[in-house]
């Protein structure tokens, strides 16, 4: 039986549309697009690209042939993806030739007709002074990636080592894959948004919307479809032919922007090069702790005839968390309270005496921040693991000792790092208005914290969030905060 095709995703010049038009549009109302005129100027489209249109392989061969990345055996599957293979880049552009050229065996496990497909190649990471391309504006606001640029997401030992930094460093990535290579049906990390920008050649993409998602999952809801072009068991997944796909063929030089919880198909109709980044901002903060609330669920299930027995069992599963989902409560808590300092400081930065903002439209990006932010905190405070027991057993010692003292979080020099980082992508996304550059006054200017330590000594909790919060933003005044639309959502 075939895919019920139910539309094609949406196109817009990316030239015509307006930052505020495309938040409200897309981001909010969590749907996707196709975007055109955005890649003008990449050196990645030129450096790796041929007059042809084909993947310049001998360009990455030679530039940058020692980077070992993981590559995905597309003819293989392993539980729920496709088996991964780790290989130089040089290995694996000379496995992409002899399929184009039909020589055989390149020496690995795989038969020579395996489709090896490069992904999640932390380029920006390995090459920072090899600017390939610079992120749209429409995609700056990306909470995730500023963070990791200046903090570790997980400071257990556990789970962060220094001798894999790169491979846990971001979430920017370089795909790469022949004609034919694809990824299986999923959603996205995080329930993030991403955005995929083809440098070169064409790919096909299926998407599902969340409200329609129990369509391909099995009736327990433990499991979903690998390949939707598959022969998908009926037994299995009852409900699967009622799923209504929207379909999107994405051309050279353009971006789909793919929002979050849709679970979407993609394969390359073409030899393909393209640029991801998965993120996420205040518009969708709320996708990423209902995930978080339900892998938790589902690893607390999974181990719950050990409850009596077991030392620490929120310890256990906050450690299960983080191994399957890439966080878990503690670790996104510390993020939102570094990400809320850091908003908190550029905001008091940009007070103008008593008149107001410098900058009223980057003070707007900052106070809707923190309302976003103050939303989910408030629905975290429930949570078994911020008891204080378990937070004390759970918690990374590093983490425990900054929320002890909020002093610990204000004179960590990475938090200022985290402040420029904000700063300079709203100044990208406002055209420079209140731009704040970097000399030692504007320095000093943000280390002017006593406003916030005003407001209480630790936040060790969701609740010393919410607190800090609402009583560092009452400190403006009604009066002080009158231009700015979201301030009236703080509980001030």
């Amino acid at each position: 039986m075939g895919l019920e095709i139910g539309g094609e995703v949406e196109r817009i010049n990316g030239k015509e549309v307006t930052y505020h038009t495309f938040v409200e549009r897309f981001m909010k109302k969590n749907q996707p697009v196709v975007i055109t005129g955005l890649m003008d100027g990449w050196r990645a489209c030129t450096d790796w690209v041929m007059a042809d249109g084909q993947p310049n392989l001998q360009f990455f061969a030679d530039r940058f042939g020692k980077s070992t990345v993981q590559v995905a055996d597309c003819n293989t599957r392993e539980f729920t993806d496709q088996r991964r293979l780790e290989m130089s880049v040089l290995e694996f552009v000379n496995h992409w030739l002899e399929l184009l050229e039909g020589k055989g065996s390149n020496g690995f496990t795989c038969s020579t007709q395996s489709l090896l497909y490069l992904k999640d190649w932390h380029f920006v990471k390995e090459y920072p002074e090899y600017v390939a391309y610079t992120t749209p504006p429409f995609f700056v606001d990306d909470w995730l990636n500023l963070y990791l640029d200046s903090h570790h997401m997980h400071q257990d030992s556990d789970v962060h080592h220094d001798n894999n930094e790169i491979k846990c460093s971001d979430y920017r990535f370089v795909y790469m894959g022949a004609k034919g290579t694809w990824t299986p049906l999923h959603a996205d990390v995080f329930r993030s948004y991403s955005w995929s920008a083809n440098v070169c050649g064409r790919k096909r993409w299926l998407f599902l919307p969340p409200s329609k998602c129990h369509h391909i999952f099995d009736r327990n809801f433990k499991s979903s479809v690998y390949d939707v072009h598959s022969d998908v068991s009926e037994t299995k997944f009852p409900s699967f032919h009622k799923a209504v796909w929207l379909e999107c063929i994405q051309e050279q030089n353009e971006i789909i922007f793919v929002p979050s919880g849709w679970y979407h198909q993609v394969h390359n109709l073409e030899d393909t090069i393209s640029i991801n980044h998965n993120w996420f901002n205040g518009c969708n903060l709320s996708w990423v702790w209902n995930l978080l609330v339900k892998d938790y669920n589902e690893a607390k299930e999974y181990i719950e005839d050990i409850r009596e027995i077991a030392d620490d069992f929120e310890g256990l599963c906050q450690r299960n968390l983080a191994a399957n989902t890439g966080m878990n409560y503690y670790t996104f808590f510390i993020f939102l309270t570094r990400f809320s300092l850091a908003n908190l400081m550029l905001l008091n930065n940009l007070r103008n005496g008593n008149d107001g903002f410098r900058s009223p439209s980057k003070a707007q990006h900052l106070i809707t921040n923190l309302v976003s932010t103050r939303k989910v905190a408030s629905r975290m405070r429930s949570a078994e693991a911020f008891a204080g027991k378990n937070q004390r057993s759970c918690c990374s010692v590093e983490d425990l000792g900054a929320s002890s003292d909020i002093r610990n979080f204000l004179e960590d020099p990475n938090l200022l790092e985290l402040c420029m980082a904000v700063s300079k992508a709203y100044d990208t996304i406002n055209e420079g208005e209140g731009e704040v550059g970097e000399d030692g006054s504007t320095a000093a200017g943000l280390r002017d914290v006593g406003f916030i330590e005003s407001c209480g000594s630790r936040i060790s909790t969701p609740e010393d969030l919410v607190r800090m919060i609402d009583g560092t933003i009452s400190n403006y005044g009604s009066s002080f905060l009158s231009d700015i639309s979201d301030a009236e959502t703080l509980a001030i």
